[in-house]
């Protein structure tokens, strides 16, 4: 009983000195991380200030390929009219969009997933096996209004384990600026290891500004939105790939909605991912269904 009570004054500690910084001193006062191309500079980014930046990952022939792929299929979904809201979204009107399942909507994607860079940082911040919770996209378009704020491990029930439970590759498809609704975190807010109460919506963040064919990579527990689009004409751009530890469920139902082609000729790592490699958990009569 006194480890355990040490423990928690010990971690309790550390949250108050964490919400003290940040009152403190504003977000533009924290040091942050600058771009990198060192993946070992990376991680310890992403283990200081809850995120990286890489800059340069998509060379400029693919990251066309992407965003041709990517805004064709928001297309097709305007046209059929799968303009799926999110309960985390915007001002519900029609200038952001979001795009689902998009292993299954395009090749190019399931390279994003399966990108050694991205999937090293994956493993170096939450482990191997991990699970794809899904990947998805996010269109920002003039004038769109901002994410509610929020830490992507909000599904994980407080107190929060020490450590982070997922993490997010943001692939930018567009350049990530101020004015076109880059994403926006809370920095240090890592540390305080829960996720945000409603009367801290408005607590100022700053933008994580990238280029295009950059990643940025955050573990689940940074408190971050989506900004807001002040450009007359510019749509902003990023896929997220949202990785998980394997004992949480996958936001995306793969086994429903995947396309069966993706299955048939997916890597190891690849059905790793997806939950058909597995052991103890998500069987077959005894057996890893792969």
């Amino acid at each position: 009983m006194a480890r355990k009570a040490r423990s928690h004054y010990a971690w309790s500690s550390i949250r108050e000195e964490a919400m003290s910084a940040l009152e403190a001193r504003g977000p533009e006062e924290l040091e942050l991380p600058g771009s990198t191309r060192d993946a070992a500079q990376a991680a310890k980014d992403i283990e200081a200030a809850g995120f990286c930046i890489i800059r340069d990952v998509l060379p400029a022939e693919r990251l066309a390929r992407v965003r041709e792929a990517l805004y064709r299929a928001a297309s097709e979904d305007r046209a059929r009219g799968w303009e799926h809201k999110f309960r985390l979204d915007y001002a519900h009107d029609d200038t952001n969009q979001r795009v689902w399942n998009l292993l299954s909507r395009d090749p190019a994607f399931a390279d994003l997933v399966e990108h050694p860079l991205a999937l090293g940082l994956v493993k170096s911040t939450i482990g191997w096996p991990a699970l794809l919770g899904n990947i998805s996209a996010n269109i920002t378009g003039p004038g769109g209004g901002e994410m509610v704020l929020h830490a992507d491990q909000i599904f994980v029930p407080e107190p929060w384990p020490a450590k982070p439970q997922g993490v997010n590759v943001a692939w930018c498809v567009d350049d990530f600026t101020d004015e076109n609704g880059a994403t926006r975190i809370v920095p240090g807010s890592h540390r305080l290891n829960r996720k945000p109460a409603p009367d801290e919506a408005a607590k100022e963040s700053v933008a994580l500004k990238a280029s295009a064919g950059s990643i940025i990579v955050m573990e689940s527990r940074v408190w971050h939105k989506t900004g807001n689009n002040r450009t007359p004409a510019q749509r902003r751009a990023g896929i997220f790939a949202w990785y998980t530890r394997p004992i949480y469920r996958q936001q995306e139902n793969w086994y429903l909605s995947l396309n069966p082609a993706v299955r048939q000729f997916a890597s190891d790592d690849m059905l790793v991912l997806l939950g058909y490699r597995t052991e103890g958990l998500g069987l077959v009569n005894g057996r890893s269904p792969a």
